[in-house]
């Protein structure tokens, strides 16, 4: 079984917060984001026309998110599409939710004239490779 795939609205916030507190407490427990802070950047994701905020629905649940965002590159000669998280609840896994919301989002950027997708991964690059990703960077980050 599939589910669907579709914008997020602010409305699906509670449910796609306690799918990115699961997310969070699995990577890092310090990251975990609260309630008004959550919000306030859904809104501004939602407003922004660079950003894209994805859920997947099965039986008319959330089981899922993806956000990413467009940015220029030099390199890329135009647009980038960036994946900055995938969330799919875990009693979900492995019904395709997560390649539907890759490839929804894939679309969004192709609409906007995008070059390509990118991102960075710890945990699935498998899940990736399989989508026809390939590694060309180290992902690094500085904690502020």
């Amino acid at each position: 079984m599939t589910g669907s795939v579709r914008p997020a609205t602010i409305n699906d916030a509670d449910r796609i917060l306690i799918l990115t507190i699961d997310f969070a407490a699995s990577r890092r427990p310090e990251f975990e984001p609260t309630s008004a802070e959550f919000r306030r950047s859904m809104a501004a994701v939602i407003e922004n026309g660079n950003s894209c905020l994805l859920v997947a629905q099965v039986d008319d649940e959330i089981s899922g998110y993806l956000l990413g965002h467009l940015h220029g590159s030099f390199l890329a000669n135009g647009p980038v599409g960036w994946v900055e998280e995938v969330m799919v609840d875990s009693s979900r896994r492995r019904m395709g939710l997560g390649k539907e919301l890759m490839s929804s989002f894939e679309q969004w950027s192709v609409e906007r004239g995008c070059r390509l997708v990118a991102l960075g991964t710890r945990y699935a690059t498998d899940f990736y490779l399989a989508l026809g990703y390939e590694v060309s960077a180290s992902h690094l980050r500085k904690l502020l």
